[in-house]
């Protein structure tokens, strides 16, 4: 190898070193390491004390066989994550991007800036928001529109509806970053695709229908499968809002594996459910993968451009 060869290959790992470096390093420390920390812990029988005294099995054994709360947080996951996901994160906030889009640029930017307000808000007041909203007092907002002004009797809808409370708040507020980047996508396809839909003739459907829903393939699969993923681990707002209640009708998945860990002193047991969850979380990324055909989206273009 000459000196001029070895010199490029030093300076290409010098820069490699430096560009990626630091994001490796940050990959390893709060993503493998805390997977490799679960998947240890999750063949222990760890517990309050902190002790680690066996390997075993047991925790396994009592989830397949002795837990009877895990198949209905399981349940309870599925409904929440495909209602939010379907309901709110892709069609609300498409909705969301195709409005703020049709209207003028400053009242549409102005709109979008209000609906980020309360993902930029401490999740702690969004959730009294929602717990103001929802009082089944008639304090509440809900309530002092069903009372005054629609003659109608309060209603208790965290108490008999908390499923469907979770979905609005989670959703609400998952739509945002869809609207985003649907909002980017559409402002990305170019003007005079437009203008020559109108030209001949073209309502605002028939633009929605043949010119920005086929631009929209490769952004709405991407939200799919972030959101799917982001709302399997999600329980922020549940606990904030109903505490997984009331009972566990609330309780997704990873509340529940939160609740052995750290609120029944189960470390151990909590670390093999989060596993569980991270084999759930894979085999759903990969599968939208393949359905969604994203491999696509990654390949490199067949133009070469010089």
């Amino acid at each position: 190898m000459t000196d001029f060869a070895q010199a490029q290959l030093r300076r290409q790992r010098a820069n490699f070193a430096l560009f990626l470096g630091p994001a490796l390093f940050l990959l390893a420390c709060f993503f493998v390491a805390p997977v490799i920390v679960d998947l240890f812990l999750a063949f222990t029988n760890m517990d309050r004390t902190l002790a680690v005294t066996a390997f075993t099995l047991e925790n396994f054994e009592r989830m397949f066989t002795r837990d009877s709360r895990l198949v209905a947080s399981l349940v309870i996951t599925a409904i929440f994550v495909l209602a939010t996901l379907s309901i709110f994160n892709v069609t609300f906030a498409l909705l969301l991007a195709l409005v703020t889009t049709a209207i003028p640029k400053g009242f549409g930017a102005f709109f979008q800036a209000a609906w980020l307000l309360p993902r930029m808000s401490p999740s702690v007041v969004y959730a009294l928001l929602w717990l103001w909203v929802v009082d089944p007092n008639e304090r509440g907002l809900l309530n002092q529109i069903l009372v005054h002004v629609l003659g109608m009797a309060p209603i208790d809808l965290r108490g008999n509806h908390p499923l469907f409370v979770i979905i609005l708040a989670n959703g609400f507020i998952g739509a945002s970053l869809g609207m985003i980047i649907f909002t980017s996508a559409i402002r990305s396809i170019p003007e005079h695709l437009f203008h020559a839909a109108r030209a001949d003739g073209a309502g605002a459907l028939a633009i929605v229908r043949h010119i920005i829903f086929p631009a929209m393939r490769w952004p709405i699969s991407y939200m799919t499968i972030h959101q799917t993923l982001s709302l399997l681990v999600s329980f922020e707002y549940i606990l904030l809002i109903t505490g997984g209640g009331p009972f566990y009708d609330t309780t997704v998945f990873s509340l529940y594996a939160y609740r052995r860990a750290f609120e029944s002193g189960q470390y151990a047991y909590g670390a093999a459910l989060s596993l569980i969850l991270i084999v759930i979380g894979v085999i759903a990324a990969l599968v939208l993968w393949r359905l969604m055909d994203m491999r696509r989206l990654l390949q490199p273009p067949r133009i070469e451009v010089h």
